[in-house]
């Protein structure tokens, strides 16, 4: 599934003539999720859709159309879908923030322009692990 993901990207990247890159992390991880009732049209049309959304050159979960962003309901967020969204972006940022910065939390925080307390708040929240962002020492 994600190989035909990058094959629409490059497609509609040159098609359009904007040069989207690549699809992030936590928008793999909802294109993943998702059933795809359509098949490969609907996966097409949606990574058509985020190409012509894109401004960074890259894809990011908001995106996509809501209802791939959808997430099996959990009792917390079944009745909140504004809460989840918001959550949903805020993580994405975080994550994508983290990436640039090669998991420096300080560094990360001042881009996103919250303290250094909150940052760590939430990415403890949204467990995300900021060492796996870090360069990995090269082998000798």
């Amino acid at each position: 599934m994600l190989a035909l993901a990058d094959f629409f990207v490059e497609k509609y990247s040159e098609a359009n003539g904007k040069p989207v890159m690549r699809i992030s992390t936590p928008a793999i991880d909802m294109l993943m999720s998702y059933h795809w009732p359509g098949n490969v049209r609907e996966l097409e049309n949606c990574i058509e859709r985020a190409v012509l959304l894109s401004t960074d050159g890259v894809i990011h979960g908001y995106h996509l159309p809501h209802r791939s962003r959808r997430r099996k309901a959990t009792p917390r967020n079944r009745n909140r879908p504004l809460e989840s969204a918001l959550n949903s972006f805020e993580r994405e940022m975080i994550i994508e923030e983290l990436k640039v910065t090669q998991g420096n939390l300080a560094q990360a925080a001042r881009q996103l322009g919250l303290t250094e307390r909150i940052m760590g708040l939430r990415v403890k929240k949204f467990g995300i692990n900021p060492k796996r962002f870090r360069p990995k020492p090269e082998e000798a």
